[in-house]
């Protein structure tokens, strides 16, 4: 693992400006990918549940914030 992340952190420090720029668009992409299959895994596994009961109970208290 440490290889792959030194082979990685190698390559990236070789790329000119161009290159970077397109590999950092890619990454922002590929991690949002990832966060977003997280949090379908989250919200199917019930670990958001709380979210929503939150939200449930502030609005009968009458404190829930419009964003």
């Amino acid at each position: 693992m440490i290889d792959n992340v030194k082979s990685l952190e190698q390559a990236v420090a070789k790329l000119d400006e161009r290159e970077l720029k397109r590999f950092a668009t890619w990454f922002a992409e590929y991690q949002d990918k990832v966060w977003v299959k997280q949090m379908k895994r989250d919200a199917k596994e019930g670990k958001l549940d709380f979210l929503a009961e939150e939200a449930r109970n502030e609005k009968r208290a009458g404190t829930l914030k419009e964003i």
